[in-house]
């Protein structure tokens, strides 16, 4: 798959003949201070079990942020004041059409040059491999939002997704092998072309390949559902406590290949283990297990919680690894049935003014 040949960058946007890495721009680690955090408002009766009360979670969430950071809800224009209803006047509210709710997949990848510059990489989105129609008007929410944040646009030839990776903000990304070759996305493509396209789309110099989740419906294998770093050199991996369960053993796997890693610096990776929440009871197939999908604010953690005792084990470990920030647990109780968590419906904006948080 020759993806040099599939980059379409438009006229006027500063990335045409140029990448984000030859202009200078980066993307941040997720603990570096944000301007805001971006949402979208779920409205598909189709895709949820009980629409009502994953409108009500979706607000939860977005008021639990909005104690950290300002929070901007994108909604279908026939939703507009349905979500503002639920979120309150504290959370913005702005109209795009969508036909989903997961910003971290559809939205974009922002990025930031250091200098008060602010960019963002759209991927090619396509659903997920096709899983879920219509999805056309999500694939261009990266670049609507881009717009309206007046940001400089990279449009990527790869069909990837935000949940697909983590970065360090020192060089280094976390992300699976299931999602970037499956041919659902990127039929054909070989490890050169992906590492050349990642590496330039952000900014990064090393790539730390997970071998992911082949069983994984959803996403086929988000790595925001196996690892995330918590800071330079130091990565959160789920685990699973029952040896008979089949994911415990694809998560052993991704343990594997993190213990065998080294990052941008050089460094081996200290681990740090986070159970799942295997034993929660859970509505249909695709339930969202993970604790590590949690979202880092301005000065908080804002974690899942599912009404089971592992929510206070989680939180008190999230407590001492982030000891300058709030950890605040939302109950995802009606999230979860659509396949992801705290950290896919949310997107964090930078501050251009790269004012890193103290780690």
């Amino acid at each position: 798959m020759n993806l040099a040949a599939a980059k379409t960058p438009g006229a006027g946007d500063p990335f045409f003949m140029t990448t984000p890495k030859q202009a200078g721009f980066h993307m941040p680690a997720e603990w570096e201070m944000h301007d805001r955090c971006w949402m979208a408002w779920p409205s598909r009766d189709d895709l949820w079990p009980d629409i009502a009360a994953t409108q009500q979670a979706f607000a939860d969430v977005s008021r639990v942020i909005r104690r950290f950071e300002p929070v901007t809800m994108v909604a279908h224009p026939a939703q507009v004041e349905n979500a503002k209803q639920y979120c309150g006047t504290a959370v913005e509210v702005v109209a795009f059409d969508i036909n989903d709710s997961w910003t971290r997949d559809s939205g974009p990848t922002f990025l930031i040059d250091g200098k008060g510059g602010l960019a963002g990489t759209a991927w090619r989105f396509n659903a997920w491999g096709n899983k879920h129609q219509p999805w056309f008007d999500d694939a261009k929410l990266a670049e609507r939002i881009l717009h309206h944040e007046q940001a400089s646009v990279y449009r990527s030839p790869l069909v990837f997704e935000g949940g697909a990776l983590h970065v360090d903000g020192e060089g280094t990304l976390l992300t699976t092998e299931t999602v970037v070759f499956n041919d659902n996305r990127n039929p054909g493509l070989s490890r050169a072309e992906a590492e050349r396209e990642i590496r330039h789309a952000l900014g990064v110099e090393k790539i730390i390949w997970l071998p992911g989740d082949p069983d994984e419906y959803e996403t086929n294998g988000h790595v925001d559902g196996i690892a995330c770093f918590a800071r330079p050199g130091v990565v959160l991996y789920e685990t699973n406590p029952d040896p008979d369960d089949p994911h415990g053993k694809v998560l052993q796997e991704n343990w594997r290949a993190l213990r065998a890693a080294k990052d941008a610096k050089g460094r081996s990776l200290e681990l740090i283990p986070i159970e799942e929440a295997s034993n929660v009871v859970g509505e249909g197939d695709i339930f969202c297990r993970s604790y590590v999908n949690f979202y880092i604010a301005n000065n908080g953690i804002v974690a899942p919680k599912y009404g089971i005792p592992a929510d206070e084990r989680t939180r008190e470990l999230l407590a001492r690894i982030f000891p300058d920030r709030e950890v605040a647990q939302v109950d995802i109780s009606a999230i979860a049935p659509g396949g992801g968590g705290i950290h896919c419906i949310t997107q964090q904006q930078p501050s251009v003014q790269n004012l890193a948080r103290g780690i």
